[in-house]
């Protein structure tokens, strides 16, 4: 399970935020993962309730996750598509030539806290 290695990078780079930032407490932090990002959103909430309680800065504070739909492009015929639907192939022409525009991120959007 290497969402447990993902939440402590997550939990390092946010200690690290409210250390330069004087921070006490962090409340929330919000991500933005992308549907195919490799990330398992359950998996990621089940390890941060468990490792934030390990810290002080985060010991309460809320994941919140915004997920990022995946969409591809189609070089071919210029068409966007629901990549999660379709996979490679673009459902409007039938071609492979496609690339994916979004939906693999997985990034740190919000820190919330005093």
């Amino acid at each position: 399970m290497h969402e447990l290695g993902v939440v402590f990078h997550i939990i390092d780079d946010v200690t690290e935020v409210g250390r330069e930032n004087d921070l006490t407490n962090i409340q929330s932090v919000t991500l933005q993962l992308g549907t195919v990002s490799a990330v398992v959103p359950e998996l990621l909430t089940d390890c941060w309730k468990w490792a934030v309680k390990k810290t002080e800065l985060l010991k309460e504070a809320e994941l919140i996750i915004e997920p990022i739909e995946a969409v591809s492009h189609c070089e071919d015929c210029l068409t966007d598509f629901d990549t999660v639907a379709n996979g490679k192939i673009c459902p409007n022409c039938g071609s492979g030539n496609t690339f994916l525009l979004r939906g693999n991120e997985f990034m740190i959007k919000e820190i919330a806290g005093n």
